[in-house]
């Protein structure tokens, strides 16, 4: 069974594509906790399979997590497969769009390692997000987790987020608190969180801790969603540079809170992967 690493600013992903796989079927939720274990398996922060047909778009892509869920989204992983799209020569083009399960987006490869991804658009409608009660714009509420109350909005684009603003983050808080912010009963599908301090009017920073994933070093749609609410509270203007550990993501925030990103992918490795690897049980 064949995979192709990449990653893009620290967030890498296996890419699997679906022929070269018995009867195109995806692994098993085991399987997939294995292949992205960093000690049994090969490592990852989650599995893209595809391509795929693609629902009104010219590729399809389904999104594994490395718990095994399936991600509806993941700005980092789209911008990862549009690299091994072209480096595959499956595309004729730079520009082509890609369907996943949160939505079809618009991709365009740069130079053959710098990806723009349109993400589609932030809404903080807590019936799409989805956030439990009354129907609302989730912004600038309150949230007790363990020790702390902190105040969050909350934003989808294709995946749910909650994003706080605070006047200092750091990856411990992010570990600390990401797990049960993650799981609260408020967010039904679970959530992304990320960790937010406004630098100025054009950058952020953000911890981010990942649904399915952990504590993370980037994400796409973490960036979106962030620079979105910070552009909603009026922190920032409509070109952002989001600084995460693994490094900086453009952000450009359109009419009706319409996303587009661009950064570097990196390709890693290539290899197969050996049976005996599945006979570890994580």
């Amino acid at each position: 069974m064949h995979f192709c690493k990449y990653q893009a600013l620290g967030n890498d992903y296996l890419v699997l594509d679906p022929r070269d796989y018995p009867n195109g079927t995806p692994p098993t939720s085991r399987q997939i906790r294995v292949i992205c274990h960093r000690n049994f398996g090969v490592g990852s922060d989650g599995i893209l399979w595809g391509p795929l047909p693609g629902a009104g778009a010219d590729f399809g892509l389904r999104i594994f997590n490395p718990d095994g869920s399936e991600a509806e989204k993941s700005g980092n992983g789209l911008r990862i497969f549009s690299r091994f799209l072209w480096d595959r020569g499956l595309v004729k083009t730079p520009q082509f769009t890609i369907s996943t399960p949160g939505g079809v987006v618009e991709a365009e490869v740069k130079n053959g390692h710098r990806i723009t991804v349109a993400m589609g658009s932030v809404s903080f409608d807590s019936t799409k997000i989805p956030v439990s009660g009354p129907p609302r714009e989730v912004l600038n509420e309150s949230i007790t987790i363990q020790d702390r109350t902190f105040t969050f909005c909350a934003a989808t684009i294709g995946n749910p987020h909650c994003v706080i603003p605070l006047a200092e983050i750091s990856p411990e808080l992010a570990r600390q608190y990401g797990p049960e912010l993650e799981r609260r009963p408020i967010f039904p599908n679970r959530t992304n969180v990320q960790f937010m301090q406004v630098v100025d009017r054009a950058n952020l920073r953000l911890e981010i801790w990942e649904r399915g994933t952990g504590y993370t070093l980037a994400s796409g749609t973490s960036a979106s969603a962030a620079a979105a609410v910070a552009h909603r509270l009026g922190l920032v203007d409509r070109q952002v540079t989001v600084r995460m550990p693994g490094g900086p993501l453009a952000v450009e925030i359109g009419p009706d809170y319409a996303i587009r990103i661009t950064g570097p992918v990196v390709k890693v490795a290539e290899g197969t992967f050996h049976p005996e690897m599945f006979v570890t049980r994580v």
